[in-house]
């Protein structure tokens, strides 16, 4: 079994990263964490205000591609633990600038990991977690699910740029012995997530009255995950997985998106104590993005077998908390979707 003591979280102001901060810092006290973040359109600190003066936390505002920091970091913290969240991870944007994200999930997870190999050398006392997505696999049809053999084949420049990414986590176990680990999991929903995404942003807009888009008729399928037992699922992959293995995890909730659009807007008017059916007018029928994956479904079998793992989450439940969450936290929602207001932010917790 992994103990770790001093773990470099990369992304840790993302979606994920954050919650992923929020759950294990205090549930950790004598670990150390330091959350490294570019605080890039989708990082925000935000989110970490909670623990941002724990004694066993640390932010650092940085590039994960930045070699000299991050060998910096390594010999000024002793990491024996890497978590690596931080990606460029929104497909539509990666259409727009792909080379941005070549220059984060490929470039950047190669800096990480041959930080660590030039730190640890031959050490078995150390992890490496690569935290992945289910869209390195491409897209299925109506049936089947993928699992950790699935084939690879990445539809688009986002999931071209982390299916590279896996490939060198795998490589630099294979190659050099580095103790990694890796999991791709379906679409995380919950706390703290960037309203550019599809949960918050029906939340936001079915609250505010204005348009839900939907893309082409909102029949294109995904398998749902409430975050926090992605981050459960983290902490017994990082504690008790097996060097050099994949775990694939998957909520067992697949949904098709216009489904998953209809229910956050009836939860909305419910919430709001409007008629029912208010928010539902709102939705709109968008042109289709290029290559839009049909369908995406996860077996997370493995997990659930080796290291007994089970979402705590059922999907109504995680929704319904999900849309109190945003609607209770309207404050956070809009500051997040301001720019200026972020970059602020930042940068009066960096003169400190």
């Amino acid at each position: 079994m992994h103990q770790p003591r001093s773990v470099l979280v990369t992304g840790g102001a993302g979606f994920i990263g954050s919650n992923f901060l929020l759950a294990l810092v205090p549930r950790y006290p004598k670990v150390q964490f330091v959350n490294l973040d570019l605080l890039t359109y989708a990082g925000n600190l935000l989110n970490l205000q909670s623990i941002e003066d724990a004694p066993n936390y640390t932010f650092v505002h940085g590039d994960i591609a930045d070699a000299d920091l991050v060998r910096q970091l390594f010999d000024e913290h002793r990491f024996d633990t890497v978590v690596h969240f931080a990606a460029e991870s929104h497909v539509d944007r990666s259409i727009l600038d792909p080379l941005a994200f070549v220059r984060t999930n490929v470039v950047g997870t190669a800096t990480l990991l041959e930080a660590a190999r030039q730190a640890w050398g031959d050490r078995d006392d150390v992890r490496f977690h690569h935290v992945s997505t289910d869209e390195v696999f491409g897209s299925l049809g109506d049936t089947g699910a993928f699992d950790e053999a699935t084939p690879y084949d990445p539809r688009s420049p986002y999931s071209a740029s982390k299916a590279g990414s896996d490939h060198l986590a795998r490589a630099y176990h294979h190659t050099y012995g580095l103790p990694v680990t890796i999991s791709n999991c379906s679409n995380n929903y919950g706390p703290f997530q960037f309203p550019e995404k599809l949960v918050p942003l029906v939340i936001r807009n079915a609250a505010a009255g204005e348009p839900l888009p939907v893309y082409g008729r909102g029949k294109n399928t995904r398998d749902w995950l409430h975050v926090a037992d992605h981050v459960d699922a983290l902490d017994l992959i990082l504690r008790e997985g097996q060097t050099g293995e994949t775990y694939a995890i998957g909520g067992r909730a697949e949904r098709r998106n216009i489904e998953v659009v209809e229910t956050l807007a009836d939860l909305v008017d419910e919430h709001l104590g409007r008629a029912p059916g208010t928010a539902r007018d709102l939705i709109t029928f968008v042109t289709d993005r290029p290559g839009h994956d049909w369908r995406y479904a996860m077996d997370p079998a493995k997990i659930e077998r080796t290291l007994n793992w089970r979402p705590a989450h059922s999907f109504e439940a995680g929704l319904r908390e999900t849309v109190g969450w945003y609607l209770d936290n309207a404050e956070w929602l809009d500051a997040v979707a301001d720019a200026s207001y972020r970059d602020y932010y930042a940068t009066q917790y960096d003169a400190r």
